[in-house]
């Protein structure tokens, strides 16, 4: 494993704070050196990284979280995950439990989603393994992660990426414990405060948002993050 794991969010331009916000509670609770790196599709288009048409996809990382292997460039462990998760643990946990033998480890989420539309009226779609792609830890070291190279990203379908069609035997797709991808007002609130809380229909950075579960822990981070800012530029 390399010395610094290697940490891709997905950056949408609309939602600029919750990535903010993400990496800071990343950051804050890791007990090792961490690289965060956000995913920004304008950024892979001007590197010739990213050449799909322009669609109607809800976030501008859909499908540009499938490069997140190539991007890294290395053979140890790398995270993929989206920019409406907060993090209330350290992240290297999860390496715990990491298997070289797995290509992937997602939490294998199977349920219908409660609203039909999402927080900025997009509409809200159902389909098989929808959010495993929310969080994926990659073993760039196997070979059928080291296979999605930007000509298979940029030229197979949506449902062939999301679905992880790209793995074809399914015990070589890790599960993890479903507290590292906890989709919020998908499931009951638990006793305990899941691992990384994920904002999926909406988060407290929309004004139409506000009470949503653990959106106090939300507003917390951010106050931290905005807190810090002003450090950096007092200082």
């Amino acid at each position: 494993m390399t010395k610094k794991l290697k940490i891709y969010v997905g950056h949408d331009s609309r939602e600029d704070i919750a990535w903010q916000v993400c990496r800071h509670s990343l950051l804050r609770h890791a007990s090792a050196d961490i690289e965060i790196c956000p995913l920004k599709q304008n950024t892979l288009r001007e590197l010739g990284l990213y050449t799909r048409p322009a669609d109607n996809a809800t976030t501008e990382f859909s499908l540009t979280r499938f490069l997140t292997p190539y991007l890294a460039a290395h053979d140890g462990w790398t995270i993929f995950c989206d920019c409406d998760f907060l993090y209330t643990t350290d992240v290297m946990k999860v390496l715990e439990q990491a298997d070289p033998s797995k290509a992937v480890y997602v939490v294998k989420h199977d349920y219908v989603p409660k609203n039909a539309v999402k927080m900025d009226a997009q509409v809200q779609t159902s389909y098989p393994r929808k959010n495993w792609s929310s969080f994926i830890l990659f073993n760039n070291a196997h070979p059928l992660v080291k296979a999605l190279t930007p000509e298979l990203v940029n030229n197979e379908s949506p449902a062939f990426l999301h679905r992880f069609s790209w793995i074809p035997d399914d015990d070589l797709i890790g599960e993890l414990p479903l507290t590292w991808n906890f989709l919020e007002g998908e499931y009951p609130m638990p006793e305990a405060t899941p691992e990384v809380i994920h904002y999926t229909n909406g988060g407290p950075w929309f004004s139409n948002w506000q009470d949503v579960d653990y959106a106090d822990l939300w507003i917390a981070e951010k106050d931290l993050y905005e807190a810090s800012i002003s450090q950096k530029r007092a200082g």
